[in-house]
């Protein structure tokens, strides 16, 4: 079996991070659909975004990128201070993971995460859904773009 390329690396890393650091009754994947119905603790879903253009250094080459993961996260359950409160637990809990290592156990050089615009997306017959898509950012290097 063939090693992970360094994007894919960190992009499980990410997802292992933030899934560890989320409460019991929360649910963290990897690029999967958008659920029908939601978990009572809520759910996060990291995307894996764009790695975007490398910096390029040269002698030896080396391809430098800030990488925007794109993570998904979702509230529904009880009225509106309850899910204010569910999606500030998930927010905060995405924070904590972060925090307590930036370089995801030495996958990337540094891991940062961009305040999320929250939005509350309401439709009709059912409850509320308090989201956001939070942009975190990737910084790793490698000497192959492809590997």
């Amino acid at each position: 079996m063939m090693a992970d390329t360094v994007s894919e690396a960190a992009l499980k890393a990410l997802t292992a991070a933030l899934s560890a650091g989320m409460p019991a009754d929360a649910v963290c994947e990897r690029n999967v659909a958008l659920p029908k119905r939601i978990p009572a603790g809520g759910q996060v879903i990291v995307r894996d975004g764009d790695p975007g253009d490398p910096e390029v250094l040269f002698s030896p080459t080396l391809y430098v990128y800030s990488h925007i993961a794109q993570v998904d996260v979702l509230f529904e359950e009880g009225d509106q201070a309850a899910r204010d409160a569910g999606f500030d637990v998930l927010k905060t809990a995405i924070g904590a993971a972060l925090e307590s290592d930036r370089t995801l156990g030495g996958v990337v050089d540094h891991v940062e995460a961009q305040a999320p615009s929250p939005l509350e997306i309401v439709a009709e017959g059912v409850e509320a859904i308090k989201a956001a898509t939070l942009k975190i950012e990737l910084n790793y290097e490698t000497s192959d773009p492809l590997a």
